[in-house]
């Protein structure tokens, strides 16, 4: 099958994943990155992996799929991942959060998911850090992962590079033509049989050269604080969403993670924002100053599920982006997709959900 040629663009988790299912499956495979590895959405991530994305059961089945690839990923020769299950709990503290929980839940079980409702008792001792809120009762997941991004990159780069890819970095690419299959870069040409666009907060442009009109919105930055050490003792705790605010938390060492949205333009207002919801939730954690841990831009879809389909022809055109911060989560099942789309094989998911469609920009 090396009589095809395939560029990729873009070289975070999703498009490394979809290099590596390429050149295993025996294509001749070349991945463009504008600068390193890893380096765009790939790094601004909370180090997370779970399968549970609420109201969003598309997202959750190729998460699901996504984490039985990557518990699988340790017979690839010369690669482990690590993987520390700490579980993920939502915590509810309105009514109509434990409704819309309920009429979801269906959907979350029939796409693979390990979910339910727990009482506000075991909420409170799965994280004994929450204070006094008005809580409702909580969502648990068993089914979340601490890794470690960066190892999830250099571990699909290695894997990719030993299946035949080539992984060009430092590579912008300024424009690619659909219709000769031609991706140019600053060192010239390239010709490819399929272009695939796996260029995430970068994808709006190169997909409207294809002629594909996916409603991307701006890029996003998104920034993740850590906070100063913690006080001696503190127990070690799931990760945790208050469902009102936003507010995510998981243990680092021994500081805390936080995410919390996005911080808009007015950063100083937003950590305003997050340090009184922080303390409001967990009140033996009020006062601890707050820093940058890591920032990026993200790619963002409307429904924050991915925009994954197929232009067939020759050349072939196809994407993977969108992804709205669940890369990390779906990376692995979106490279066996797009590659299974190219090959034209059988998927096993319907894959008519992620592509572009009237409903998905309703």
């Amino acid at each position: 099958m090396t009589d095809r040629r395939v560029v990729v663009i873009g070289g975070g988790v999703i498009g490394l994943s979809i290099a590596f299912h390429l050149a295993e499956a025996g294509v001749d495979t070349t991945l463009l990155e504008r600068g390193v590895l890893g380096s765009g959405a790939s790094r601004a991530t909370a180090d997370v992996v779970r399968s549970y994305f609420a109201g969003n059961p598309v997202s959750s089945a190729l998460a699901v799929r996504s984490l039985a690839a990557y518990h699988a990923f340790p017979d690839r020769p010369g690669t482990e991942l690590p993987l520390r299950q700490v579980g993920y709990l939502v915590l509810f503290t309105e009514q109509e959060q434990v409704n819309a929980f309920k009429a979801d839940l269906p959907d979350q079980r029939a796409a693979g998911v390990d979910v339910g409702l727990i009482s506000v008792e075991e909420a409170r001792e799965r994280n004994p850090l929450i204070g006094d809120l008005p809580l409702l009762g909580a969502a648990y997941s068993p089914q979340a992962y601490i890794s470690d991004t960066t190892a999830i990159v250099t571990a699909y780069a290695r894997a990719a590079e030993q299946a035949g890819a080539r992984l060009r970095t430092g590579c912008p690419v300024a424009s690619i033509d659909t219709r000769t299959g031609r991706v140019t870069t600053p060192d010239g040409e390239i010709a490819a049989d399929a272009i695939i666009c796996a260029a995430g907060a970068w994808s709006a442009s190169l997909v409207r050269c294809a002629g594909v009109d996916l409603p991307l919105t701006e890029p996003i930055e998104q920034e993740l604080l850590t906070t100063d050490p913690l006080p001696p003792g503190t127990p070690d705790i799931p990760v945790t969403l208050h469902a009102a605010s936003g507010l995510l938390v998981r243990l680092r060492g021994d500081r805390l993670l936080i995410g919390m949205g996005y911080p808009g333009p007015d950063r100083k207002a937003w950590r305003r924002e997050v340090a009184e919801r922080l303390a409001a939730t967990y009140p033996s954690l009020a006062g601890l100053a707050l820093h940058t841990a890591v920032t990026g831009l993200r790619d963002a879809s409307p429904d924050k599920t991915a925009f994954i389909g197929h232009q067939p022809g020759t050349p072939a055109f196809l994407y993977a982006t969108g992804f709205s911060g669940h890369g990390l989560c779906n990376a692995p099942a979106a490279g066996e997709l797009v590659r299974d789309l190219y090959l034209d094989q059988d998927p096993g998911f319907d894959v008519t959900a992620l592509a572009m469609s009237p409903r998905r920009t309703g």
